[in-house]
């Protein structure tokens, strides 16, 4: 198995942010759904929902699934990325890997695992570490 590290960034689309249980003591929960374009070795569309859990001096725990539709090695499909991440302030930062048996048309087979930094709302860097099944 021969694996290929793929490195880029991403610009945030849209951003929208949905409080579905707040609470005066304790995390006050959310939902986040970004739409994003992954630019670098993946040239790709990406929609993500994030379930937040966020503490009363902002910091966070989030965990989401993000589709991925596009190419990457010049090769077709989408996959779909597994996430968890922490919020410090503004700054998010994180680890992926691909959902295995996710990956569609030219990029099935597809396995792999990484990670990202961001701005919250904002753009990101983002690495990952892939390989193909056989």
């Amino acid at each position: 198995m021969t694996k290929t590290m793929a490195r880029g960034s991403i610009d945030v689309a849209s951003h929208e942010r949905h409080p579905y249980d707040e609470r005066d003591e304790g995390p006050d929960l959310l939902e986040i759904h970004v739409v994003e374009r992954f630019v670098g070795d993946i040239e790709a569309d990406g929609s993500v929902r994030f379930l937040q859990a966020r503490r009363k001096d902002g910091s966070a725990a989030l965990c989401g699934l993000e589709r991925v539709d596009g190419t990457l090695a010049g090769r077709r499909g989408s996959f779909v990325l597994q996430d968890e991440a922490t919020r410090d302030g503004d700054t998010v930062r994180g680890r992926w890997w691909v959902v295995p048996g996710s990956a569609t048309g030219e990029l099935e087979g597809l396995r792999g695992e990484g990670g990202f930094e961001a701005e919250s709302g904002h753009g990101a860097t983002w690495t990952l570490e892939y390989w193909f099944e056989e």
